[in-house]
């Protein structure tokens, strides 16, 4: 497995983990993002991303039929970063809602799997940044003892197709 096919796999394992993305969609106004649960296919690395949002959610009446979206992704030991880059659109799948329904989503849709306000967005991500720091510290030490940290790094950056 080549490097970046590393970086990959432990950006959907994280992912998978972690669960949280600020996704925001490209030209939107004032260039905000928010935060979402993501959601993957059981066993599958690669999208769909699954988010479930509301129809009332700002992002997802900007959105329309679909648009160009950008997410950002921190591992919550922050070991891994990732700007990911793809395509966000309204999803009515109904087999999608019922394989991932699970008693937290459930818990902010009063009217259940019909909820009238219940949308569920699909995140085709196409291409993404990864950064890893794993080694952070010893980085440290090395540039305090005057190595220079730089040459370490150059393996754990990658710029991967996720789609």
């Amino acid at each position: 497995m080549g490097k970046e096919a590393e970086i990959a796999e432990k950006f959907w394992k994280a992912l998978r983990s972690d669960r949280t993305l600020m996704i925001g969609l490209v030209g939107m106004d004032d260039g905000s993002s928010q935060p979402m649960t993501a959601l993957l296919d059981e066993g599958r690395n690669g999208g769909p991303v699954w988010i479930f949002s509301a129809k009332d959610v700002d992002l997802v009446r900007e959105l329309g039929s679909g648009k160009a979206a950008v997410a950002h992704f921190v591992a919550k030991g922050h070991e891994l970063f990732a700007t990911v880059h793809g395509r966000l659109v309204p999803a009515n799948d109904r087999a999608a809602i019922d394989r991932l329904w699970n008693k937290f989503i459930a818990a902010w849709y009063e009217g259940g799997k019909n909820d009238p306000k219940l949308q569920l967005l699909r995140f085709d991500p196409d291409h993404a940044q990864v950064w890893l720091n794993e080694h952070s510290l010893l980085a440290g030490i090395k540039l305090m003892l005057g190595q220079d940290p730089k040459k370490e790094y150059r393996d754990k950056v990658a710029e991967v197709k996720v789609g």
